[in-house]
C-alpha cells in the first residue's frame, strides 16, 4: 500500500514547527519564507490550521528579528480571512482564533461586559442547553415582566425558548435580554450575580472583526514613551535553565509604570479577552479596576500588567491582584496573587502556545515583582496550583517545577513522601513520581522564604477564623437585623477610631470602614493608643484606595494590627 504524500502546504507548516523556537545564524530568514508561503496556502485540516496559528503567535513573541516579528503579525491579522479557516470554523470553536464563536457559561460580570462590548452577538447556546434543568430561568420570567403580562405567562406554556422571544426587542438576542433583565431586577448588585450565575446559562459569542480573540493581539503601548516601540529580538536560544530564585528574587523591574485612566480600560479589556478567549473567566479580571493598572517592565521585551480589584470586590483582607504577562506585547500567561503578612500566594499560568520556552525564568519575575509591590518575603503555592483537583498540573509536574526552584513543603506527611520519593530517585535516575503520588505530594502548600522561616504567613495563619469571631459578635448584637446594625457598628468603629468625622473619606473608603467595623470592637482598638488607632484608621481607609497595594504596606506597618489580627484568628479556630 502507498503513503500518502503529505501536502506542500503542511511540509512547509512541519518545518516551521520545527525551526519556530530555536535561533541561531540564518533561521530567522527561514521562519520568514515560510511564513511568507504559508499566508498565501490553504491547509487541509482544523488541527493543521490551529498549528499554525500557534507557531505564529510564538513568534509575535520570541521573534528571531524585526522582520520575523513583521511577518508572524501580518500573518496573523489576516487570519479570519484565509479560505481553510473559513472552511474550518465550526470545527475551530472556542479556540479563541479570529473568524471563529466561543461557547462559555460566562458569569455574570463578564456576561454584561460582552453584552456591551459586543452587542448583538452574545445568544444562548440551545444545544447545550438541551436536556437541562431550566426551571430556575423559567421561574424568573414573571419577575422579567411587568403585571399585565403576567395572565399571558401563567396561562400558555409556550416553552423557555419562545418565551424569550415574545418578551425580547427585535434588535435584541436572548441572552441580552436576559443578562439585562437580571441586573434590572430590583436587588443588590450581590444578589443579581449570585442569580445569574446559579441560572447558569450555556452562551455563545459570535464572531465578529474586532473580536474577543487571541489572535495578533498587541497590548496597548504606555502613554507618553520617548520613542516608537520595537520588538526585543532573540538571538540566542531561549532560556530553559532553572534560575537561583533567591537571587532572582531581589533583581529589581526596569521601570514600574502607573497607567491612565484610559491606558487602564484598554489594558482590563487586554486582560478580559485572554481570559474569555481561552474558556477562563476569573474575578480578578472580570473585577479589575482601570484607575489601579500599572506596567512592570523587565529585560527582554517581558512585562507585566498589574491590575487591582475595584474597592467593592475587594477580599476583607488578603489583597489580590491579577496580572497579565507580556512578551513583547503578546499576552503569554496570567498570574494571580494575593497578599498580606508580607506573604504572597501566587498562581502562576503560562499559556498553552509558549510553554516550554521560559516559564522558569519568567516565575522568578513574578517572584521579583510581587516582592516589589507588595513588600513579600514568603511566597506560597496553593495546593490547587501543585495538582489538587487539578489534572493539567498533575500533567505538567508542577510540583517538582515549584520545589526544584526551591519551595519547600511544611506538612511532615508530605515532607516525608518527599523524602522517600528523593531516595529512589537515587536509588533510579530514571523514577517518575505517580500522579498518584503527585496528588498525595499536592495536599498542602509549598513555601519559600526569603528570609527567616515564619508562620504568621498565607497559607498557615487562619484568617477566615476571624470571620467566626465577627459572626458571634453580629449574631449576639444583631441576628437577622444585620443590615440595620451596620450603620451603627460603623459609628462606632469612628469613635472608637478617634475619628470625629468622615470628611474627606470617599464612598468606597466610607464603604471599607462599614465592612471592617465589626473588627473593631474585636480587636480592642479603643484601649490602643491615639498612634496606633490613627494607623487603624489609615489602614482601614487605604482598603477603599486607588491601590490597594497601598492597604497591603499600610497593614504589615502596623505591628500592633498584625500581633491582635493572628491572635484572635488563633484563638477563633474551631
Amino acid at each position: 500500500m502507498t503513503a500518502r504524500r503529505t501536502s506542500p502546504a503542511l511540509r512547509a507548516l512541519e518545518r516551521l514547527e520545527a525551526v519556530a523556537r530555536e535561533y541561531a545564524p540564518g533561521l530567522g530568514a527561514r521562519k520568514r519564507t515560510l511564513l511568507a508561503r504559508l499566508a498565501r496556502t490553504a491547509l487541509p485540516s482544523a488541527g493543521a490550521v490551529q498549528r499554525l496559528h500557534e507557531a505564529a503567535t510564538f513568534l509575535l513573541a520570541y521573534p528571531d528579528d524585526p522582520r520575523v516579528h513583521a511577518a508572524a503579525l501580518a500573518l496573523l491579522r489576516g487570519f479570519a480571512a484565509r479560505r481553510d479557516v473559513v472552511r474550518f470554523a465550526a470545527a475551530l470553536v472556542d479556540s479563541g482564533i479570529a473568524g471563529t464563536a466561543i461557547r462559555y457559561r460566562f458569569f455574570s460580570r463578564m456576561a454584561q461586559w460582552l453584552v456591551e462590548r459586543a452587542p448583538g452577538r452574545l445568544a444562548i447556546d440551545w444545544d447545550a442547553l438541551a436536556g437541562e434543568d431550566t426551571s430556575l430561568l423559567e421561574s424568573l420570567l414573571p419577575l422579567f415582566a411587568l403585571p399585565v403580562e403576567h395572565p399571558g405567562l401563567d396561562e400558555y406554556d409556550f416553552g423557555l425558548r419562545e418565551w424569550l422571544e415574545r418578551m425580547k426587542r427585535a434588535a435584541e438576542t436572548d441572552a441580552e435580554f436576559v443578562v439585562r433583565s437580571i441586573t434590572r431586577l430590583p436587588a443588590s448588585r450581590a444578589i443579581q450575580e449570585r442569580l445569574h450565575d446559579a441560572v447558569d446559562v450555556p452562551m455563545v459569542l459570535a464572531w465578529a472583526p474586532g473580536g474577543p480573540t487571541r489572535t495578533a493581539v498587541l497590548a496597548p503601548s504606555p502613554a507618553r514613551r520617548a520613542r516608537p516601540w520595537r520588538p526585543v529580538v532573540r538571538t540566542a536560544p531561549l532560556a530553559r535553565e532553572r534560575p537561583d530564585l533567591r537571587a532572582e528574587a531581589w533583581r529589581p523591574p526596569v521601570a514600574v509604570r502607573a497607567l491612565d485612566r484610559a491606558t487602564g480600560e484598554r489594558m482590563v479589556a487586554l486582560a478580559r479577552e485572554a481570559m474569555l478567549t481561552r474558556q477562563r473567566d476569573l474575578d480578578a479580571f472580570a473585577n479589575a479596576d482601570p484607575r489601579d493598572a500599572r506596567l512592570v517592565e523587565y529585560e527582554d521585551g517581558l512585562a507585566f500588567v498589574a491590575l487591582g480589584v475595584q474597592p467593592a470586590d475587594r477580599l476583607l483582607f488578603e489583597s489580590v491582584y491579577g496580572f497579565i504577562t507580556l512578551q513583547n506585547r503578546v499576552p503569554i500567561g496570567y498570574v494571580l496573587t494575593s497578599a498580606l503578612y508580607g506573604s504572597c500566594e501566587i498562581a502562576y499560568n503560562v499559556f498553552d502556545t509558549f510553554r516550554g520556552a521560559e516559564a522558569a525564568l519568567v516565575y522568578a519575575r513574578v517572584v521579583a515583582m510581587s516582592r516589589q509591590l507588595f513588600g513579600a518575603d514568603t511566597f506560597t503555592i496553593y495546593p490547587y496550583q501543585l495538582g489538587e483537583h487539578n489534572d493539567e498540573a498533575i500533567r505538567s509536574g508542577a510540583w517538582w517545577f515549584y520545589y526544584k526552584l526551591g519551595f519547600r513543603p511544611r506538612n511532615r506527611a508530605v515532607r516525608r513522601l518527599v523524602a522517600r520519593e528523593l531516595a529512589r530517585m537515587r536509588r533510579d535516575p530514571s523514577h517518575r513520581s505517580s500522579d498518584a503520588t503527585l496528588r498525595r505530594l499536592a495536599a498542602d502548600n509549598l513555601y519559600f522564604h526569603l528570609g527567616d522561616e515564619r508562620d504568621d504567613v498565607i497559607g498557615l495563619l487562619p484568617l477566615a477564623s476571624v470571620g467566626l469571631a465577627a459572626t458571634e459578635l453580629l449574631a449576639a448584637r444583631a441576628g437577622s437585623d444585620r443590615g440595620r446594625a451596620a450603620p451603627g457598628l460603623a459609628d462606632e468603629a469612628r469613635h472608637a477610631l478617634g475619628l470625629r468625622s468622615l470628611a474627606g473619606w470617599n464612598a468606597d473608603e466610607r464603604a471599607a470602614l462599614e465592612r471592617w467595623a465589626p473588627l473593631v470592637p474585636l480587636l480592642g482598638a479603643r484601649r490602643w493608643n491615639a498612634d496606633d488607632r490613627a494607623a487603624l484608621a489609615a489602614v482601614i481607609r487605604a482598603k477603599g484606595g486607588r491601590r490597594e497595594s497601598e492597604f497591603v504596606h499600610r497593614f504589615d506597618a502596623h505591628a500592633k494590627l498584625r500581633a491582635t489580627l493572628r491572635t484572635m484568628a488563633l484563638r477563633a479556630t474551631p
